[in-house]
């Protein structure tokens, strides 16, 4: 097995911050934007990047949200071992507001479509846009393509995109992992 870096801490701050900046620009006051980070790794990316848009760029009062996806898969019935649940903590309402589901990696688009249905029982969002730190380009199943994205990775599919948080893992890293 081995690995490559493919981005480094400084390389995802400055992604982050350039992210940041792109939700600006498209929701200037977020007063109708809603952040929904999908369980379990979209939720470090959805934190920092509402960390940056308050602390660092004083957008006021960005309403963030967790979704979880597990039950609405439609593979999640498709496997030996048993399914641990997220917990979903969307504490406001989505009815008419503009939605921004935010993961690390998009891969194969079923996790996106899955979070499409969960979105449902918390109102019908006006509009909904999706936000990667990676893009897998070639290996999508289903038509969804990121509205902001971090990096376009083009990796064959025995290889697999690891993302690392400092807050989880102890550093910001992004692996390409070849068995």
């Amino acid at each position: 097995m081995s690995q490559k870096v493919l981005l480094n801490s400084k390389e995802v701050t400055i992604i982050l911050h350039r992210l940041a900046c792109q939700l600006i620009e498209k929701h200037l006051d977020f007063s109708d934007t809603i952040l929904v980070g999908i369980q379990p790794r979209g939720v470090f990316l959805a934190e920092r990047l509402k960390q940056i848009l308050e602390n660092e760029y004083k957008v006021p009062e960005i309403s963030l949200g967790y979704l979880d996806i597990t039950f609405f898969r439609d593979d999640f019935r498709r496997t030996d071992k048993p399914l641990e649940a997220n917990k979903t903590q969307i504490n406001f309402i989505v009815e008419d507001k503009k939605v921004i589901f935010i993961d690390d990696v998009l891969f194969t688009g079923r996790s996106i479509r899955s979070a499409l249905t969960a979105i449902q029982s918390f109102g019908r969002p006006s509009e909904i846009e999706l936000l990667v730190l990676i893009d897998r380009r070639f290996s999508r199943h289903l038509p969804i393509q990121p509205d902001y994205r971090g990096r376009q990775v083009d990796a064959i599919n025995g290889e697999k995109v690891i993302v690392s948080w400092k807050e989880n893992d102890g550093e910001d890293v992004v692996h390409l992992v070849t068995n």
